[in-house]
C-alpha cells in the first residue's frame, strides 16, 4: 500500500496509525501547491479532491478522506486493538470521535492556515478553544479518548494538537490535553512517523 501525505499534514494521522499497526506503507510526498508528487505524478490523477491523504491498495484501489483510511488500516489488524470490533457501541464511539475531530477541529483550522481576515480567524480561535475545552473535559480520568487503549481517534486528535503548538495557540487551560499531547508524543511508533517526515531528530 502506498500513503500519499504531506509532512505534518492530517496525513500524519494514518501513517501513526499504520507504524501502531505494524503495517508498511510506501510514501509518497505530495507538493499540495503544484499538485506533484515526489516522484512526479500528477496528484489530482490520484485525488481529484487535490489533498492528503490517499491511500493506493495494493489491488490499485484509492482510498481517501483520514476517518475512512484509519478505520481501514485499523481492520487490517484487529490484534492491534486500534478500533473497536465493528458493530459494537465503542466502535461507534470511535466514529463519534472520528466526526468530531473532523468537523469541529480540524475544519476550523482551515481559515488559520489561509488568507482569511483577522475576524475570520479570530471566530476560528474561539470555536477551538470551545472545543479543546469539551474533549479536556472528556479525558478527565482517561489515558486516551476512548478509555485505556490508544485508537485511530487519539492518533488523529495528536495531529491536531501538533498544528495548534505550530500556531501558538494558548493551551494551557487544558491540562488533560497537555497530559494526552505528552502521552501520545512518547509513543515509540508516534516517533517513528514524525521521524519518517522529517518532523522530528
Amino acid at each position: 500500500m502506498k500513503l500519499y501525505y504531506a509532512p505534518g499534514a492530517c496525513s500524519l494521522s494514518p501513517h501513526i496509525v499504520a507504524e501502531e499497526a505494524g503495517i508498511h506503507l510506501d510514501l509518497e510526498k505530495v507538493d499540495l501547491k503544484t499538485h506533484k508528487t515526489e516522484g512526479g505524478e500528477d496528484f489530482y490523477a490520484v485525488n481529484p479532491k487535490g489533498y492528503v491523504p490517499a491511500l493506493k491498495l495494493d489491488d490499485g484501489s484509492i482510498l481517501t478522506e483520514g476517518p475512512a483510511i484509519v478505520q481501514y488500516l485499523a481492520d487490517q489488524k484487529p490484534a492491534s486493538h486500534l478500533a473497536p470490533e465493528s458493530g459494537t457501541l465503542p466502535r461507534y464511539k470511535l466514529q463519534e470521535w472520528l466526526t468530531f475531530i473532523n468537523s469541529e477541529i480540524h475544519k476550523n483550522f482551515s481559515p488559520l492556515f489561509g488568507a482569511a481576515s483577522e475576524d475570520v480567524k479570530a471566530d476560528a480561535k474561539a470555536k477551538l478553544a470551545k472545543r479543546f475545552d469539551y474533549v479536556n473535559k472528556e479525558l478527565a480520568g482517561k489515558d486516551y479518548l476512548i478509555g485505556a487503549n490508544f485508537t485511530v481517534a487519539d492518533a488523529y486528535l495528536f495531529v491536531m494538537l501538533t498544528w495548534a503548538n505550530h500556531l501558538k495557540l494558548d493551551l494551557t487551560p487544558y491540562s488533560n490535553l497537555h497530559a494526552f499531547f505528552a502521552r501520545v508524543f512518547a509513543r515509540p511508533k508516534v516517533h517513528a512517523a514524525m521521524k519518517a517526515e522529517g518532523l522530528v531528530k
